[in-house]
């Protein structure tokens, strides 16, 4: 008797179990695939806080800028940020 149900279990598990399983992970895959809406959030505060922070940077770099203006220095290079809208 428990030679018959070795094929038994086999023909199962490759026709109900393993597709089962392919599609549980394609299903959670498609799922990931879009941002949830804490994720959205926590975007949204990274890109304000990546703003606020340049603009501080720019501040702090024109007040530099100010303070050292009667010593001679070559002109500076135009940077490029990633945060242009």
């Amino acid at each position: 008797m428990n030679e018959s149900l070795v094929p038994l279990f086999a023909i199962i598990a490759i026709f109900v179990v393993l597709p089962g399983m392919v599609f549980h992970y394609i299903t959670l895959w498609r799922r990931q695939k879009t941002l949830q809406p804490d994720d959205e959030r926590m975007l949204e505060d990274l890109w304000r806080s990546a703003k606020a922070m340049e603009r501080r940077i720019e501040t702090l770099e024109s007040l530099l800028e100010a303070r050292n203006a009667e010593s001679p220095r070559p002109p500076p290079r135009p940077r490029r940020t990633t945060f242009d809208e």
